[in-house]
């Protein structure tokens, strides 16, 4: 239990923040594992090439703004990508 104002403070936002963030990475856990599954189920293109979009434009925002490391969205966006590439190969075939 806090002592200080201060304190009490840093522990009411650090609580903020927390959820927030957890919110976040849920957010983003969600839209990789729909693009994996619509992979998966071999679904429409085109509804593939829209969660993988969305995808990436979480990753990409949540590594500007430090949610998750920088190089931990670069590595989830080129996973992302080598993925969706397959697919939309070999959808061609």
């Amino acid at each position: 239990m806090p002592l200080h104002k201060s304190a009490e403070k840093r522990l009411r936002q650090s609580e903020k923040r927390n959820t927030r963030n957890r919110a976040r990475k849920k957010e983003l856990k969600v839209l990789l594992k729909t693009v994996q599954k619509l992979v998966d189920t071999s679904a429409d293109k085109a509804q593939v090439e829209v969660a993988y979009r969305a995808a990436v434009q979480k990753l990409d925002r949540l590594g500007v703004k430090n949610y998750i490391h920088a190089n931990k969205a670069s590595r989830k966006k080129s996973q992302l990508t080598k993925l969706f590439n397959g697919y939309v190969k070999a959808g061609q075939e």
